[in-house]
């Protein structure tokens, strides 16, 4: 766990940026973009920085999967559960470790996804990646995008997701709604600020809200 529970911190601070227009999370504008990717930065806290040379972070990869609604797109996610060792409770994308026998990236986010809640591969249209982020953790993880397109069936795995939830994808691209807060670490360390995204019930913080401000800079240069 956690040593501090970060929705008891106060927010610091909003990102404030505007929310993406409607015509780029549409799929046929994510596909084009994720094929022909801008010239952008994506965010690097000081955690990572530290990391972006250690030789011990395991390779992982995780499926930012979009789900296309006539409603309009949805990012699914799934809560942990929380006897898991890393990250427990929290909110993640599918995903997990690279294994030996994984061609790629790729190949790992799908077969975890798989493995974790039950969505077949042959659901899932690949359009493209996100630079690796860095967790606290110890992994160096690959996000991996992919349209989803109703209907599907999704079964959580019972010993690592606790539930398995959608949250609309304009509320995520919306820098309004983009928190930082800021933790004291133990032992006279420093402070750690971090990326928080609470939707209804669903506190989204850490790595995954990292990875969901890497996505929003993507979209949005």
């Amino acid at each position: 766990m956690a040593a501090f529970d970060p929705q008891e911190l106060p927010i610091d601070s909003i990102a404030g940026e505007a929310r993406l227009a409607p015509e780029r999370l549409q799929p046929d504008w994510l596909r084009a973009r994720f094929a022909a990717p801008p010239s952008w930065m994506p965010e690097i806290n000081q955690e990572q920085l530290l990391r972006q040379t250690d030789s011990a972070l395991r390779p992982a990869a995780v499926l930012i999967p979009i789900v296309l609604h006539e409603s309009g797109p949805t990012l699914l996610l799934t809560k942990r559960n929380t006897d898991l060792r890393d990250h427990p409770g929290q909110i993640s994308f599918p995903g997990g470790r690279m294994e030996l026998h994984d061609l790629s990236p790729v190949d790992t986010a799908l077969r975890e996804t798989e493995e974790e809640i039950g969505l077949a591969r042959h659901h899932v249209e690949v359009i493209g990646s996100l630079p690796q982020y860095l967790t606290g953790t110890g992994y160096r993880v690959t996000p991996v995008a992919g349209l989803v397109t109703p209907p599907f069936q999704v079964v959580p795995d019972p010993g690592e997701v606790a539930e398995i939830f959608e949250v609309p994808l304009n509320f995520l691209m919306d820098g309004q709604h983009h928190q930082r807060r800021t933790v004291e670490l133990p032992g006279g360390v420093g402070q750690r600020t971090f990326y928080t995204m609470p939707y209804d019930r669903y506190f989204i913080w850490g790595a995954t809200a990292g990875m969901l401000r890497n996505l929003f800079h993507f979209l949005r240069t």
